[in-house]
């Protein structure tokens, strides 16, 4: 009697994390709203803005996007996986959903990361003459990181799945 209750009582917490995926719908609100303030703040300045500060201005976007693009993928398949079924049968542009696992999910979040940490890196390197070469050199460490981790979470993933595809017992 008292495991059937837990058992229910645990299932039933679950849906707590329904209320913290509206919570990153709103976050994608703000990076719109964040994404529109940039572009209208540099429109009006576009024939006198230098080719170097619209490229930042192009790669911070890009950023925004790969982030918003990112929440998106762990609201959808997290909620899948541990809240409830999605029926999204009716739209034709959600069949990504029933390939995004677990494990499909954090080799796309390592990979989002990764292209994160690069556009990071490639508007450090745009200022070079403002930043400082230690400063520099640890932005390329953390960024190494966070590709060698990619790296070998894809390698794990592989090998697991082999694993995972080879009969037990037999050569």
């Amino acid at each position: 009697m008292l495991e059937r209750v837990m058992e229910r009582a645990m299932l039933a917490s679950r849906w707590l994390l329904a209320p913290i995926y509206l919570g990153l719908s709103l976050m994608l609100l703000a990076l719109a709203i964040k994404f529109f303030q940039e572009v209208f703040h540099v429109l009006p300045h576009i024939l006198e803005i230098k080719e170097i500060d619209l490229i930042l201005v192009a790669l911070s976007l890009i950023d925004i996007v790969l982030i918003a693009g990112l929440i998106i993928m762990v609201m959808y398949s997290s909620y899948e996986t541990f809240v409830g079924k999605l029926s999204v049968a009716e739209h034709k542009r959600t069949g990504w959903l029933d390939k995004l696992d677990a494990s499909s999910l954090k080799l796309k979040v390592a990979a989002a990361i990764v292209a994160i940490s690069s556009i990071h890196l490639l508007k450090a390197f745009m200022n070079i003459e403002s930043i400082g070469s230690d400063k520099l050199l640890w932005y390329v460490v953390i960024h190494l990181t966070f590709v060698v981790s990619a790296l070998l979470m894809g390698i794990m993933d592989y090998i697991s799945n082999k694993d995972a595809e080879t009969p037990s017992g037999g050569l």
